[in-house]
């Protein structure tokens, strides 16, 4: 007998059938701390509906501590001894990650910690086909719905669909859900269509918020029905409210993106954070984005690494090549090619060709560490795309072979595979004609080199529109015509590019067949100067010192002949030697060397 009992509890805990009775009733009162001491009496005994009720009240908490195994041994005493309820109940626990051995015998204790994150199906589909066969309803659905989604000996499509239609028959909101599915799945005609999003719109109408997510995609989608994004949002809204993750990142979108709802980009990121933190790897990467973009506030790398590692870390290859990209630039984050390699690996790993790409470009510049990184296979990577045909997979492939990344250099092989991806791909087509030019892996050939790099340039390449350019100086595979080089050297110039200023500082400078024009010439070697180039740098000081555009100007000139020789532009000493004779005072008047330029870029790096 329980200590502490009321006289009628007492008096009712002599016999297990009064106790169950007894407690029944405390339950029905509200008095559940006095139910639970009866229900145990009784499940002690071995009433089978005594233990299937000690497991609710483990199960949910009451006057009790939650605990799901203990829930499940009383569950599988009341089950087997043949209570369908409780065999309803088992079969879901173990579907919601029960493992079977942990209810099968005592030993066990109530406080211990124990993983139940695995879906044991087999225990599962015991228990629900003995309650479903017994007629409850309940574990009919749980039934059908793991023979549609279970694993590969346990699934009959067939089956599922008919205890699906069985519990939709007989009013079931989670039967009307997994039949919609099932009949949209295999659904052919318009009608078999409508039909199925109208069983699916039975379980929207009964409140379950995954039939709305569903139904947000039928409107997003246009399945079977016209599109309409504003009842997709509402849908979608109602599934987020209803805790369903997948609802919580489409309606977050929705409202970053102003579809079929007026934007709200803060409520927006609120819904993809509770998606993200619920485990939604592609909601985690979309908040990731948000911080890299920035939008009213500057970019927070920071927090943007934050939320691309947790959806790397739970897959999500996108997410792993940004992360990548923060540590190689040390935006947010450290700067560690080492670790930038391993998320760009993760990624190209799970098939991001671009990842792949920056992951052989960062091998190639030898800035990881030997010791901590073991260089993947890309090139094995990369023949295997380019053997199936893609042009990209074979323009990466030939970069492979031609800079010996992974595999020794060859470069006939490489020339093979550049000229195949230069069929589709721009870079290929400059690589390929500076292979032609320079006589790599193919014999020399400018007049072909001109025009693979033509072809790249009139696409904007600009590494090809400074080759281009350099060949109509010096007439290499044509013609000389410095007026095109000044065209294609303006159009590298407007992309950037330092050494095509430099190049149209030359071209105006004079001694080239277009008109001398030295303001025009300055102007160029500042811009490039300014950008880090070290010749552009000593011909701007030699402009200044010299007065070749308007009065001479030591002063000035010096910290630019200073930067040339500081990048390691040996002639540059001769100027500052003259101006030092002559004008002493001017190295006394000059400011310390622009410390702000960015570092040279030749053609072709």
């Amino acid at each position: 007998m329980k200590p502490g009992l009321h006289l009628r509890d007492r008096l009712a805990a002599r016999s297990p059938e009064k106790a169950l009775a007894r407690a029944k009733e405390l339950r029905a009162n509200g008095a559940h701390e006095r139910a639970f001491a009866l229900f145990s009496v009784a499940a002690e005994a071995g009433l089978p509906e005594a233990c299937h009720q000690l497991g609710l009240y483990y199960l949910q908490g009451l006057s009790v501590s939650r605990n799901v195994i203990e829930a499940g041994r009383w569950f599988t005493r009341a089950a087997e001894a043949g209570l369908t309820e409780a065999q309803s109940h088992l079969a879901s626990l173990h579907l919601f990650g029960l493992p079977s051995h942990l209810v099968s015998g005592a030993g066990q204790s109530l406080f211990a910690q124990v993983e139940t994150t695995g879906t044991d199906f087999d225990g599962a589909i015991k228990w629900a086909r003995l309650a479903a066969e017994a007629g409850s309803l309940e574990a009919q659905t749980v039934l059908a719905y793991i023979l549609a989604n279970g694993p590969p000996h346990l699934h009959n499509i067939e089956e599922a669909e008919r205890w699906y239609e069985k519990t939709a028959r007989a009013g079931s909101a989670q039967g009307h859900l997994g039949y919609g599915l099932i009949l949209l799945r295999r659904a052919e005609t318009g009608e078999a269509t409508v039909a199925a999003v109208d069983e699916i719109r039975l379980a929207a109408d009964a409140g379950i918020p995954m039939a709305h997510y569903y139904l947000g995609l039928v409107y997003e989608k246009a399945i079977g029905i016209l599109p309409d994004l504003t009842k997709a949002a509402e849908h979608y809204r109602l599934a987020a409210v209803g805790g369903v993750r997948n609802g919580q990142a489409k309606y977050g979108v929705f409202l970053l993106e102003g579809r079929g709802i007026k934007a709200n980009a803060v409520e927006g990121e609120t819904w993809l954070r509770r998606a993200a933190l619920a485990g939604d790897a592609d909601a985690a990467a979309l908040v990731g984005n948000l911080y890299a973009r920035g939008g009213h506030l500057p970019p927070n790398y920071a927090e943007a690494a934050m939320w691309f590692r947790r959806a790397a870390e739970a897959g999500n290859a996108t997410a792993a090549r940004a992360l990548g990209m923060l540590y190689l630039t040390g935006a947010g984050t450290t700067r560690d090619p080492d670790e930038a390699a391993k998320w760009f690996t993760q990624a190209a790993e799970a098939g991001d060709a671009i990842a792949q790409a920056d992951l052989a470009t960062l091998l190639r510049s030898g800035a990881t560490d030997d010791r901590l990184t073991t260089p993947p296979p890309v090139h094995q990577w990369f023949e295997a795309a380019a053997e199936s045909g893609d042009l990209i997979g074979a323009y990466n492939y030939g970069v492979c072979l031609a800079e010996g990344v992974g595999v020794p250099r060859n470069d006939e092989k490489a020339a093979f595979w550049l000229k195949r991806a230069a069929e589709g791909i721009v870079n290929a087509q400059y690589w390929y004609g500076r292979m032609l030019l320079e006589g790599r892996g193919v014999p020399a050939d400018p007049v072909a080199a001109r025009q693979w790099l033509t072809r790249a340039a009139n696409i904007g390449f600009t590494d090809a529109l400074v080759l281009l350019a350099e060949m109509n100086v010096n007439g290499r595979g044509g013609k000389r015509d410095h007026e095109a080089a000044r065209l294609l050297f303006e159009r590298a110039a407007q992309n950037g590019h330092s050494g095509a200023m430099f190049a149209l500082g030359a071209l105006h400078g004079g001694g080239h067949d277009i008109p001398t024009d030295r303001d025009t010439a300055i102007s160029w070697f500042r811009r490039a100067a300014e950008l880090g180039h070290p010749m552009a740098a000593l011909m701007l000081g030699r402009y200044l010192h010299r007065g070749l555009v308007g009065a001479a100007d030591p002063v000035a000139a010096v910290p630019w002949l200073q930067q040339a020789l500081a990048q390691g532009v040996a002639e540059a000493q001769l100027d500052l030697t003259e101006i030092a004779t002559n004008t002493p005072s001017a190295l006394a008047q000059t400011p310390a060397p622009p410390n702000n330029a960015l570092p040279y870029r030749a053609a072709g790096e």
